[in-house]
């Protein structure tokens, strides 16, 4: 089953474009733990009022989409963290 992650983010947003640029990157990792199956659905809520509304004041907000395709929320992660720790994080979100 694809691995599916929604990065809701909106237009210049700097916080939300770091933090996908280290998404981008940390999904090239190779390793035990690659993460090369991630799929990463980008959505702007301003095109959707619940989006915005939910999470115009948290973005960029990481959410990972549940087999029943429910989404939960990842704890928030600073674009300033490194690549390799943003890959360890979500690593270990995935695994639960």
């Amino acid at each position: 089953m694809t691995r599916r992650l929604v990065l809701y983010s909106k237009p210049g947003c700097c916080l939300c474009d770091g933090l996908k640029e280290k998404l981008q990157a940390a999904f090239l990792l190779s390793g035990p733990d690659s993460l090369s199956d991630v799929e990463l659905q980008i959505r702007d809520i301003t095109t959707n009022p619940e989006w915005e509304k939910a999470y115009q004041y948290e973005i960029p907000v990481l959410a990972r989409v549940l087999s029943d395709g429910t989404e939960e929320t990842l704890p928030r992660l600073s674009p300033r963290l490194g690549v390799e720790l943003i890959h360890k994080k979500i690593a270990s979100a995935l695994r639960q």
